[in-house]
């Protein structure tokens, strides 16, 4: 006589997150939840409410970092280990939505990076993205790509092989003279649905930031903006790391159902890479055009910046000596601009500085300041909240100045002095005067 006990059924558990695990890659398990069952804290951790969790494993499969995992009940575990032993193996179920997602995946490939410029002039944040770009490549097994829309361009592919691109996608004419959003737009969305790049990078400039908007709403894709860190995951997913919750954490992104992934960067994020002379590649011209009539916006007159004399970009400076709150107010940044003038550089401030009217907001270093990169960065009166810190934290040598011998500052300083700004600065400055007059 046979057995005619049902088999149990294998548990399906409870997803579980592990202490100390979440990265805060903005909410990825929350969205792939087909139940509700989970919700993010204000520190961007997923809160799941296991009761209502039917162990899907959806949000298992997404998690970046590894972060959760199904867990069981004592009772759940038995039947486990029965099942085990007696070799019993549940088929798993075929999952449709990660087989099309791979079919998507495998159609997209490719790293490429818009070459933004003005009048033939190319923005060097478009270079830096050239240097990261590569990277990129090389760890997904693809090409990198450069991307030149404009008229009388065709030079720009020729230094873009020279920064590291192999192949360059050109749309050459009258129509794409001067930057408009509309011209540009369908140019970039033509392309990319011919050619379907992996990735698509920008710099996180004016031009860059209204166009990249434009053209992930186009090809329904996802966006992420003003990215400090770029990486490749085993599954081939863009990891776009950024300032989330107010510049509290850092966040990363990523856009693992959607291609492709997009993402701009702020200038002087990425180390610049260095030029290989002679070398080549193939340029691909596209004569795609679009009637001038069409096109909303026309461009009646440039006007350049009557006051660029005055205007000191700080994101080129190699050496930059910031102030912050404990100057104590506008007439003590006189004594930085005496050390910076000593070293050949420019005055630089925090947002608290700037935000109190001591410094214009073009000097202003951070989240929503300038990224900067230089030699020597000096942070006087500056207690180092992150939001500062992401827009300096790159320089090549870091050295704080502050009363206060727990400022976080002095966490990314590569020398802390602790002590009076007021006498440390004057006197930095007094030693360099005569080491120059020496040297002379």
């Amino acid at each position: 006589m046979s057995d005619t006990t049902p088999k149990p059924k294998r548990p399906r558990g409870r997803a579980h997150l592990l202490a100390g695990k979440c990265i805060a890659c903005g909410a990825r398990c929350e969205s792939s939840c087909p139940v509700n069952c989970i919700s993010m804290n204000d520190a961007g951790e997923p809160v799941i409410q296991e009761d209502k969790c039917i162990g899907c494993v959806k949000c298992v499969k997404v998690c970046p970092a590894q972060a959760l995992e199904m867990s069981f009940s004592p009772a759940e575990l038995a039947i486990l280990a029965e099942l085990d032993k007696s070799g019993s193996v549940t088929p798993e179920e075929p999952d449709e939505e990660a087989a099309d997602l791979a079919r998507l995946q495998a159609r997209y490939r490719g790293v490429w990076v818009f070459i933004e410029q003005a009048e033939g002039e190319p923005a060097k944040v478009s270079w830096e993205l050239l240097g990261k770009g590569r990277e990129l490549a090389g760890k997904l097994g693809v090409e990198l790509c450069a991307l030149v829309i404009g008229h009388q361009v065709e030079p720009l592919c020729q230094e873009a092989f020279r920064y590291g691109a192999t192949t360059a996608y050109l749309v050459d004419g009258p129509l794409y003279r001067n930057y408009r959003t509309q011209p540009y737009l369908e140019a970039c969305h033509h392309l990319i649905m011919q050619y379907k790049p992996e990735v698509v990078l920008m710099g996180a400039t004016s031009m860059g930031r209204d166009l990249a908007g434009a053209v992930a709403t186009r090809v329904g894709t996802g966006l992420t903006a003003d990215c400090t860190g770029l990486d490749i995951d085993d599954k081939r997913n863009l990891m776009q790391t950024r300032p989330a919750f107010g510049g509290n954490i850092m966040a990363t992104i990523m856009c693992d159902k959607y291609r492709p992934q997009m993402a701009t960067v702020r200038p002087h994020v990425m180390q610049m890479p260095k030029q290989q002379p002679g070398a080549t590649g193939k340029i691909i011209r596209c004569d795609f055009t679009i009637p001038e009539e069409s096109v909303l916006v026309k461009v009646l007159e440039i006007l350049k910046d009557s006051d660029s004399g005055q205007h000191i970009d700080i994101g080129g400076a190699e050496f930059i000596v910031s102030g912050g709150r404990g100057l104590m107010g506008p007439e003590n940044f006189d004594i930085l601009k005496e050390l910076a003038d000593e070293l050949g550089g420019v005055v630089g401030g925090s947002r608290s500085a700037v935000d109190a009217g001591w410094l214009g907001h073009d000097r202003q270093v951070g989240q929503t300041g300038k990224t900067v990169r230089p030699k020597i960065y000096i942070a006087c009166g500056i207690s180092g909240a992150i939001q500062h810190l992401v827009g300096m934290q790159d320089s090549d040598l870091v050295i704080a100045i502050n009363r206060d011998k727990d400022a976080p500052i002095f966490e990314v300083a590569h020398y802390g002095i602790v002590g009076d700004l007021f006498q440390v600065v004057p006197a930095l400055t007094r030693k360099i005067r005569a080491l120059k007059q020496k040297k002379r």
